[in-house]
């Protein structure tokens, strides 16, 4: 496995680390695996470890290769830098796809919290001329195949995370026209990729208004998507297990299922890489594993 980090600004603040499979001649999808680029939530004053490697070994252990992306946080965190900075960490993935044995059409974007936020932002404001300039997206290579969100803040209106929303426009506050480009669900259209979503009725600090709101935009644009609303569980679950838990409050095995949903969902979005049901295979191919 090719562990590596790549640093986005001179003062390393800013990373994007890599989590690639080796390529096996055994394994049909080693040379081509889709990828999860996650996003670490902490309110854009911080990104979680919590949120961070054990998602992405997760993914890892599922099929894909995976990338988390520490981006700018705190008094860095100022709109439209966390944004360019996830634009950035798309163009390098599909940059090096064919190093990273990556497929450059199935990158997904998995994003927690406030993470969700940037993630969410991301599938909505991909193609907005000044992410793309200011980023050096100018042909599309930041557009994400497919969005995972997790009790993501979406919202810079009334079900709003204010912590999160003011860090990310300080200096901004007043300003109509910010608090619309905040708003992720005000910015869905067809640009906007598949999502999924998870989220818990109980979660008091992200009301799960802002999944439903998300959810709601994407039906009305006919894009699709998988919400999963859990009754119970507090917000910051992670995975919702012992991999994870820092306090009582990160366990809920009830709502623990949907890193497996999520991985069923993307590989139902993208393929599985091996024969679907009916593909005829020749005698040779069948011992070799490889598609007729």
């Amino acid at each position: 496995m090719l562990v590596e980090k790549i640093y986005l600004t001179n003062d390393k603040r800013v990373h994007l680390t890599t989590y690639i499979q080796d390529k096996s001649d055994e394994i049909l999808l080693s040379s081509k695996r889709p990828c999860v680029l996650v996003c670490p939530g902490g309110g854009y004053q911080m990104t979680s470890d919590r949120e961070a490697e054990p998602i992405a070994l997760s993914y890892l252990a599922n099929g894909f290769n995976a990338f988390v992306l520490r981006y700018s946080v705190g008094e860095h965190a100022r709109y439209p830098a966390p944004l360019v900075e996830l634009s950035k960490a798309m163009k390098i993935i599909r940059e090096n796809a064919e190093k990273w044995h990556t497929d450059p059409d199935k990158i997904a974007v998995c994003g927690f919290s406030a993470g969700g936020h940037l993630t969410a932002m991301l599938g909505t404001r991909w193609n907005d001329p000044e992410i793309q300039e200011a980023s050096g997206c100018l042909n599309g290579e930041n557009r994400p195949n497919a969005l995972i969100l997790g009790y993501p803040v979406i919202s810079a209106d009334t079900y709003t995370h204010g912590g999160s929303i003011n860090t990310l426009l300080d200096g901004y506050e007043g300003l109509k026209d910010m608090l619309v480009k905040a708003s992720c669900e005000k910015n869905i259209g067809k640009h906007t990729p598949p999502t999924f979503l998870f989220h818990t009725f109980m979660d008091n600090a992200v009301p799960v208004e802002n999944a439903l709101l998300f959810a709601k935009g994407l039906a009305d644009y006919n894009i699709p998507f998988e919400l999963h609303v859990f009754q119970d569980g507090a917000h910051g679950l992670s995975l919702a297990n012992h991999c994870t838990y820092a306090n009582k409050f990160n366990l809920e095995p009830l709502a623990e299922p949907w890193m497996e949903l999520s991985c069923k969902w993307l590989w139902n979005l993208f393929g599985k890489g091996v024969p679907e049901k009916g593909v005829k295979l020749s005698p040779e191919d069948r011992c070799r594993g490889i598609r007729n």
